[in-house]
């Protein structure tokens, strides 16, 4: 099938690269010439374990290609797929200016029948909005379908090769047929094409996100009533995750959850039922807990080194919201970062792909490691904001040897706390014993 991609963001990228790979001809649209200058070189402009392999492949084989040229690209495809951003808007409302600005512009260029996907994550009613504004120059048929992702950031190329489910809002038999043969190359286990209405579609999306964002904001009220009774949140997450009506993912407490997703969507759905007048309170806790979490280390931090914070250095273990991705929006680890700086303190930091990314947010407020060994020089404490596998199974002779004090601040659980005691650590971690 020809398939034409408008957005080269992480989704549009992952979508275009994944549909050529099972056999399609796609080109993907982007307005930023440096980028599909890149592009077209063979430089991805994201870090996604797998995706490099599945790029290069495509790309050689000509199935996957690149241009500013929106009309070249919808007159060479049958599938339009909308990949652009939605930004919240100050009041958390999803900005659907990108949307509607290229359905407007696709009205006139379309020559013949298209199917035309709403791919980002947008409010329930936005595929009504979409076909409007297309209908405004359109002169041939045309139907608009919702088809939300649901890709995982470091795995993401898996998900879309193998998904749990496909959503599919469409009431048009004729787009119905063309996105079952689209889809069907990644659904041969057995995996289901879920088809509802376009409004039911929609608020899949935010409702999955929300759920799962839900989960962790849960959890780590647990973890933090944990300290304050002094249960052990691993034992009770051990102990509700056994329960399938429950399950064991996201149940790991840590300081809270960032990226592009779920801070965006939980905000998005809730100003959705405030526009028809519910108040979605569950959902305005779990932003308000996370908020809170994303510093939950700063008061142990500030208590062990009796509330002066003023010149102690500090090696910082992780800046991407999560592991195997070089994202940092609404990363925890920058939260950390603010308030140890306004404090007066030194960071030298070190993650394994996103300090680039940070470098140019930042500004030169904090120093960046060569390796997770080098942040550890002069430091007085270590802090750990995101788990990569690499922090795993460090050497603890090492770190012991280089950090002026033998005391880590873990935000990630990620050490045992009776073999932190047996090695004469000093180890602060969330929802579980504190060693002092």
């Amino acid at each position: 099938m020809n398939i034409a991609v408008v957005g080269t963001g992480y989704v549009g990228l992952v979508t275009g690269t994944c549909l050529a790979e099972t056999g399609n001809n796609v080109i993907c649209v982007d307005v930023d010439e440096e980028k599909v200058r890149k592009m077209k070189s063979g430089i991805i402009p994201i870090y996604e374990p797998q995706l490099d392999v599945l790029f290069d492949r495509n790309v050689k084989q000509n199935r996957l290609q690149f241009t500013t040229e929106l009309e070249l690209a919808v007159k060479s495809s049958e599938i339009i797929f909308l990949a652009l951003p939605t930004p919240p808007g100050e009041d958390g409302s999803a900005d659907l200016s990108y949307v509607l600005g290229v359905a407007e512009q696709l009205g006139s260029i379309l020559d013949e029948y298209k199917v035309i996907i709403d791919k980002s994550t947008v409010p329930v009613g936005t595929a009504e909005k979409v076909h409007a504004a297309i209908a405004k120059n359109a002169k041939v048929d045309f139907d608009v379908i919702s088809n939300p992702e649901f890709l995982r950031e470091g795995y993401a190329v898996e998900d879309f090769m193998k998904p749990d489910r496909v959503v599919i809002g469409t009431s048009s038999d004729r787009a119905k047929q063309i996105m079952e043969k689209l889809y069907g190359p990644y659904v041969r286990q057995g995996n289901p094409v879920i088809f509802m209405d376009e409004k039911s579609a929609e608020l899949t999306k935010y409702a999955a996100n929300s759920f799962l964002a839900t989960k962790i904001s849960f959890m780590n009220e647990i973890a933090n009533l944990c300290e304050k009774l002094g249960a052990d949140v691993d034992m009770v997450r051990k102990g509700i995750g056994s329960d399938s009506r429950i399950g064991k993912r996201f149940l790991f407490p840590g300081i809270g959850y960032g990226g592009s997703c779920f801070p965006k969507d939980v905000q998005a759905l809730i100003k959705s039922a405030e526009e028809v007048d519910y108040d979605f309170k569950i959902l305005k806790a779990v932003t308000e807990i996370n908020e809170n979490q994303k510093t939950i280390l700063l008061p142990k931090i500030k208590e062990y080194f009796n509330g002066d914070l003023k010149g102690k250095k500090f090696a910082l273990w992780g800046l991407s919201f999560k592991p195997n991705t070089d994202d940092i929006r609404e990363a925890p680890a920058l939260y950390i970062i603010d308030q140890l700086v306004a404090e007066g303190a030194k960071v030298r930091a070190f993650d394994p792909e996103a300090m680039n990314n940070v470098r140019g947010q930042l500004n030169g407020s904090i120093d960046y490691a060569l390796d997770q060994y080098d942040a550890l020089t002069d430091a007085d404490a270590l802090i750990i904001a995101t788990e990569w596998s690499v922090f795993r199974s460090p050497n603890f002779e090492k770190i012991g040897s280089m950090l002026k004090d033998k005391v880590i601040f873990d935000g990630r659980n990620l050490f045992d706390v009776d073999q932190m005691r047996s090695i004469g650590y000093k180890y602060y971690s969330i929802g579980r014993e504190n060693l002092n």
